[in-house]
Parts: C-alpha cells; sequence; structure tokens
C-alpha cells in the first residue's frame, strides 16, 4: 500500500490560496484516477479537482468552506500502486512558471508536518507566523508582497475589508483599496491610525416581521456583490439607449441556423453577430475600449470581449473571447459555444476570465427589453442587447413612409463617464445600431 497526497493546486499565475468548496467523496470511498474529487473556489473561478491516483480516500485534511495556501495536503489517498510508481499529481495549468521565495516558503511550511494541540490547530512555537495579523486576520503571501511593495503596513491592512472567504483581504481587495488611496491620498493619509484600529461595528440588523426565510449569499454571491459595489463607487455610470432594426439579421438567422446546427453541433445564436458588430464598432471608437489609471487612460490596442454568461438563476460569470478581432464569425461563435459551456460546467482555467477589455450582456435571451448593466471593472463600458420583438415601426421607401412590421431590439450602453461623455457614448451607439442594420443578407458562414 501506498499513500498519495492530495495538494491544493495553483489555478493560475496570481493564485496563491484557494478555498475547498464541496468534498465529492468521503473517507473510506473508493476514487478512480482523474474522477473528480473536490471542487475548490479561487478569486477568480470555481474548478473541479481531479483525483490524481486510483485508490481509497483515507482522510481528509482541510474542511469544506476552508481556505488554504496553494501546495498545501489537502486529502490522502491510499493506492496499491507503489510508492516508487505512484503517479505524481497532474500539474495545474500555469505551474510551470516558479513561484516566487516567498510564497515558494510559505507553501512549503503549510505543506510540512506540524505539532498540533488538543484543538487540532498546530501548537505555538513562539512568534505567530507573519501572514497572520494582530486580530488574528490571515493574509496571503501575495497580499502581503503588494502590500510590502506599495508601502502598507500591517495595521493599515488591518483597516481593508476583505471580501475572501472569513473576510479575508484578496489581492482584488488590496488593488482597488490602492486605487482609492491613489485617488485621494491626503484622506486616505489622515486615516491612517497611529494605534491598532478599533474593530467596525457591525451594522444592526433590520427589523422584519411575518414569515421571512433568510438565505445567507453563497460564495459566488457574494464575490458578485462585491465586484459590483465597488465599480459603481470606482466609476460614475451613464447609461445611453438606442433602438436598432435587426429584421436583416433575424432572416439570415433563420435562413441558415438548420444547417449549422447540423454541421457545427450547437445552435446558432445571436451573440457572435452581436459581438462581430462591436469589435468594428470598438475599431472606431477606442476609449470603449480602455481602462483608467489614476489619471491616465489606458487605450487597448487588443479586442478581448467579455460574454456574460448566467449560471442557473442566482450566478454570472464573465468568460473572455480572446482577440476577438481576429475572429471571423464563425469562430466567434464556436469560441462563445465552448466557453458558455465549460463555464456552466466549471471547466474555465483563471486566465480565461482575465484581460477583458469590453464585456457584452445579452439580457435578452432571458426575455428582458433592456438593461442597466454594471461596468465590468477595470473596462470603462458594457453593452446590454435586449430581447428581438416584432413591432410595427414607420420605415421610409422610395415610396414614402409605410408601417410594416420589423424586428427590433433596443441596446443599452453603460460607460465611465470620467473619459467617456454622453456624445461619445451616443456615437458609439449610433455607429453600432448602423452596422447591424446594414448586415449582408448573403454573406455565408
Amino acid at each position: 500500500m501506498a499513500i498519495v497526497d492530495v495538494i491544493m493546486p495553483k489555478m493560475g499565475e496570481s493564485i496563491t490560496e484557494g478555498t475547498v468548496l464541496v468534498w465529492r467523496k468521503r473517507p473510506g470511498e473508493h476514487v478512480e484516477r482523474d474522477e473528480t474529487l473536490l471542487e475548490i473556489g479561487t478569486d477568480k473561478v470555481d474548478s473541479e479537482v481531479p483525483s490524481p491516483a486510483a485508490g481509497v480516500l483515507r482522510e481528509i485534511l482541510v474542511p469544506e468552506g476552508q481556505t488554504v495556501p496553494v501546495g498545501t495536503v489537502i486529502a490522502r489517498i491510499e493506492t496499491e500502486v507503489p510508492v516508487a510508481e505512484a503517479p505524481a499529481a497532474p500539474e495545474p495549468a500555469g505551474q510551470q512558471a516558479p513561484l516566487p521565495q516567498e510564497e515558494v516558503s510559505a507553501a512549503a511550511t503549510a505543506s510540512a508536518p506540524a505539532d498540533r494541540g488538543s484543538d487540532g490547530q498546530p501548537a505555538s512555537k513562539g512568534t505567530p507566523p507573519r501572514r497572520i495579523g494582530p486580530s488574528g486576520r490571515f493574509y496571503s503571501p501575495l497580499v502581503r508582497s503588494i502590500a510590502r511593495a506599495e508601502g502598507i503596513s500591517l495595521e493599515e491592512l488591518e483597516t481593508i475589508s476583505g471580501s475572501g472567504s472569513g473576510g479575508r483581504v484578496t489581492k482584488r481587495d488590496l488593488l482597488a483599496y490602492l486605487e482609492r488611496r491613489k485617488a485621494e491620498p491626503a484622506v486616505v493619509a489622515e486615516a491612517a491610525p497611529a494605534l491598532a484600529p478599533q474593530p467596525i461595528p457591525e451594522p444592526a440588523p433590520s427589523p422584519y416581521s411575518g414569515r421571512v426565510e433568510i438565505i445567507e449569499m453563497d460564495r459566488m454571491r457574494r464575490l458578485i456583490a462585491e465586484h459590483m459595489v465597488r465599480s459603481k463607487q470606482t466609476s460614475p455610470h451613464v447609461t445611453s439607449f438606442a433602438e436598432a432594426d435587426v429584421t436583416r439579421l433575424v432572416q439570415w438567422r433563420e435562413r441558415h441556423k438548420e444547417a449549422f446546427e447540423r454541421r457545427e453541433g450547437f445552435r446558432l445564436t445571436y451573440t457572435p453577430l452581436f459581438v462581430e458588430a462591436l469589435v468594428e464598432a470598438l475599431k472606431e471608437f477606442p476609449y470603449l475600449n480602455a481602462s483608467v489609471d489614476g489619471t491616465r487612460i489606458l487605450l487597448k490596442r487588443d479586442i478581448h470581449i467579455g460574454v456574460a454568461v448566467a449560471i442557473g438563476q442566482t450566478g454570472l460569470i464573465v468568460p473572455v473571447i480572446k482577440h476577438a478581432d481576429s475572429l471571423s464569425l464563425l469562430g466567434l461563435a464556436r469560441a462563445i459555444q465552448d466557453l458558455a459551456t465549460r463555464a456552466r460546467n466549471k471547466q474555465l482555467k483563471p486566465e480565461e476570465l482575465e484581460g477583458g477589455t469590453f464585456t457584452l450582456t445579452n439580457v435578452g435571451s432571458l426575455g428582458s427589453l433592456m438593461g442597466t448593466p454594471i461596468i465590468n471593472q477595470p473596462q470603462v463600458a458594457i453593452l446590454a442587447t435586449g430581447q428581438i420583438k416584432k413591432r410595427p415601426v414607420v420605415v421610409e421607401t422610395e415610396y414614402g413612409d409605410v408601417i410594416a412590421i420589423r424586428h427590433m431590439m433596443y441596446l443599452s450602453l453603460s460607460y465611465d463617464h470620467r473619459i467617456i461623455d454622453g456624445a461619445m457614448g451616443a456615437a458609439f451607439l449610433s455607429r453600432l445600431v448602423q452596422i447591424l442594420e446594414s448586415f449582408d443578407v448573403n454573406r455565408q458562414i
């Protein structure tokens, strides 16, 4: 018999810790090699972790809901393969790059055996580890290295609200805090306490009466909530609306959808058509494909389109089509189908959720006429496409105005008023409408 350690994998270059979400197997159960053993969550993505070997799950070392550094042994599998021949745990994507020395030390410390007290926790041996703050709060090696580079003391770190498990400060929390501090340096300097900060009192619970069911937010909902609040605090939002006659686009799709599905194995949706039109408009309006860094505007020469994907009725994830401007319509359709399928099956890689320069959310696919979407930071704009509806409209012809039944759709563009004014937002929307309405009905796919 041999024991194979299951370790917390590194799910991307910037990921230094992970949270055990669900154990799919229990101690004593048999597991096959590459069979899903558990689900883990990071700041960026939830993923399934396959078993590194076939055997019996003998011990779970990290319970559900606990966050540990990358490299920590989280379970042990007993296998009949001799130790010398036991298959090594699969190397996660992005593992080739070496860890910074600080992270290597932290991971090695987490993986090494430790004396434990009667409560099952590591026995104290003098000074507590540096990753623990005065309040007992955990700080990952990455957070501590960023804080040290930016001159943030441990006391100042204690004042930052954390969105991670148990209120831990994540990389995203720290970067958002730095953005606010850069924008208001004087206020931050005055606010930095000389003494240990006092704990912030919890808000009093809202009064309620009658039949009320209390539901705690799950991890995904908490992350979405934090991102939405931070976006509203960062960007002054403006939303402009336009209406497009997409009859030509609808007619083209109806003509090709059956043959397309037989050939490709999935349905031809409107989303790749919208993305293609977006790419063309963004090339003409580069300020909408940008981000803001203090007083600097960063124009992105690459166009990476994020596409919002609903996960059930309570979740949302935004995988990114990299270099969307280099893909054909067929290439866009295949990329969107692949990303959406893997997003719903929790098979996305962290890098597939990073680097977006503009986001599209197709609220029409869910039955909404229009919406006021919230910008996906650090981007400066997001487009919502509404439901396509047949309506009577006035159409100009060479014989005069006539009333005709047309396929109409609302477009909602939310943008960052720090760098995009109403004139530019309206001009971008008008150009997008023009591109959609002039769709070539004779093109092939």
